[in-house]
């Protein structure tokens, strides 16, 4: 019977191809150097090839290395999954949970989602990752991350999504700006502003141009904001004006300064959120209860969620 490699050694393979590195792959991993060093060495010596360059200061993949790394990846996520089968046929609301949620939803969603979990699932031990939409995605194609909070629309490579929060678009001026009174402000007064906006990589930077239109419009070329508390800090200064999601608002992130939430007249200016995860994940009841949870509770009123599949879009707490 033909020897074949462990998981522990594919794992070990497709870090230090990841990283270039084996100390580095060695830390991801959780192992010394010298456990990782050997591993690979056996791998090596079991396929017969040489799967890595090594030198001094850094590690290059042979073809074969690469090609076998992405072969390895792909093993590595079935085997996820198939322990997730099998955790999801014993107790489909137990285990861990490693969700993912981008930079303009958590800090304003997870307090009030994490109480929702700890009551209505508590056999469920959640691991919270925060990061750009690109990288999340990323993580939850590798078999990284369980499942990710994003904004919608966002590309999410035909994976499911169930949306559970609509939240639309305020716009934040100073109290003496010529809109501050206004009761809603229609999305095309935008084009006459400075518009102060987050860098490239944020999705809510296309959202907020989207929900007024304003793709070619004027904006404040001389600053690109980093998070959303730095452009409400923009706009108290007087350096333009911003739009901002209902939900940072209404989690106070206005608190203290000078500003006014003003929404959009348009219905739709709004981003929506959602829910996703890998089609072949075996934990689709968790995930649909998850998304049902959360729109009782961003909406009391709402129904039932249904995934769709989407063609468009770690600190334990």
């Amino acid at each position: 019977m033909r020897n074949l490699p462990t998981l522990r050694q594919l794992r070990f393979l497709v870090a230090v191809v990841e990283r270039r590195h084996f100390s580095a792959a060695a830390e991801d991993c959780l192992v010394s150097q010298s456990t990782l060093s050997a591993a690979i060495q056996e791998l090596e010596d079991l396929l017969g090839v040489r799967l890595l360059e090594r030198s001094k200061r850094k590690v290059i993949p042979t073809a074969i290395g690469l090609d076998l790394a992405a072969r390895a990846k792909k093993l590595l996520r079935d085997a996820e999954e198939l322990v997730e089968a099998a955790e999801a046929a014993r107790d489909p609301l137990s285990g861990s949970l490693h969700l993912g949620v981008i930079p303009t939803i958590s800090p304003f969603l997870a307090p009030r989602i994490m109480p929702v979990l700890r009551a209505q699932f508590p056999e469920l031990k959640v691991f919270l990752r925060e990061e750009q939409s690109a990288p999340l995605l990323a993580r939850l194609k590798n078999g990284q991350i369980d499942a990710a909070i994003l904004a919608l629309p966002y590309p999410c490579d035909e994976m499911e999504t169930a949306e559970f929060a609509s939240d639309p678009f305020h716009v934040v001026v100073p109290p003496r700006h010529r809109l501050a009174n206004r009761v809603t402000i229609p999305p095309q007064e935008m084009a006459n502003e400075d518009l102060l906006l987050l860098e490239d990589g944020h999705c809510l930077r296309e959202h907020a141009l989207a929900a007024c239109s304003l793709e070619g419009a004027r904006r404040n070329a001389g600053f690109q904001g980093t998070s959303l508390h730095t452009l409400v800090q923009m706009a108290a200064n007087g350096l333009g004006v911003t739009l901002v999601p209902e939900m940072a608002v209404a989690a106070g992130i206005l608190r203290g300064l000078e500003l006014k939430a003003i929404p959009l007249s348009e219905a739709g200016a709004a981003r929506k959120i959602a829910l996703v995860w890998r089609p072949s994940s075996g934990r689709k009841i968790l995930f649909r209860r998850l998304a049902a949870a959360f729109k009782a509770e961003l909406e009391p009123d709402g129904g039932a969620v249904e995934p769709s599949p989407s063609d468009g879009a770690a600190a334990y707490l």
